[in-house]
């Protein structure tokens, strides 16, 4: 089984985040260490994160990219976990995971679905079980390749030192986990289990608001990337590999 080192991004989500450290906790197979990177929060996220043992990594750069590459930067574990302050891993999640890493030696990163849980102010919203396979479709037909999933996913570290200073870490409107995506090479094998599932919370979804900016920040993100190179011609390299 590799080591295995968690990192949460966290701004201001000190309720969540006790959920998902106790959830941690849990795991029938326990971390090399739980990181929490604090992306400047103004509430009790340091404090929780302190009391359940993990490491807090300060990042004063407001925004996910940030957050996440900080958190990566300072990981020590084979295999670096990444999931959300208000996900809610299964017990054996990351058991899952070190057996994926740990039998697959070409496997490179490792991504699975959710579960939208209802928040106690609100049911969930109708579109809740449309949101995660039309984003892996979508995603992955702009980038040709499977994308993965920022409250769901695993890569190896060797891979994260060869694509850090390649990733976007300084927009706070890009997604994270879509930029990585698209910064790995065609070398690097991503497999996707639909049985690896974690909880997240559907508060993203809740409002037009919320709506608009995650649709805002998904197609600023493709029109970086597709500026660099354009599915088409992602498409047919991959095509020409394949042949």
């Amino acid at each position: 089984m590799p080591s295995m080192s968690v990192v949460i991004p966290c701004r201001n989500d000190a309720v969540s985040l006790h959920a998902c450290l106790a959830a941690l906790a849990d795991q029938t197979t326990a971390p090399l260490e739980i990181l929490v990177v604090d992306n400047a929060s103004t509430d009790a996220s340091q404090e929780v994160a302190q009391r359940w043992n993990a490491h807090v990594i300060p990042e004063p750069r407001v925004g996910i990219p940030a957050a996440a590459a900080a958190g990566y930067d300072a990981a020590r574990g084979e295999i670096i976990v990444r999931c959300d302050a208000d996900s809610l891993p299964p017990p054996d999640w990351l058991e899952r995971i070190g057996r994926r890493f740990g039998t697959e030696s070409t496997l490179a990163a490792l991504t699975g679905p959710a579960w939208f849980y209802r928040e106690p102010d609100g049911p969930l919203p109708p579109w809740s079980r449309l949101y995660l396979p039309s984003y892996f479709l979508a995603m992955g037909a702009a980038m040709a390749r499977r994308p993965l999933f920022g409250s769901n996913l695993a890569f190896r570290r060797d891979v994260w030192l060869e694509l850090r200073w390649q990733v976007h870490r300084e927009d706070p409107e890009l997604h994270d986990d879509v930029c990585l995506s698209f910064h790995l090479q065609p070398e690097h094998r991503v497999a996707y289990d639909k049985n690896l599932l974690v909880g997240i919370s559907a508060r993203a979804l809740h409002g037009r608001s919320n709506l608009r900016r995650r649709f805002r920040r998904a197609f600023h993100t493709l029109a970086v990337h597709w500026h660099q190179r354009p599915p088409w011609e992602r498409w047919r390299a991959r095509l020409v590999r394949a042949g």
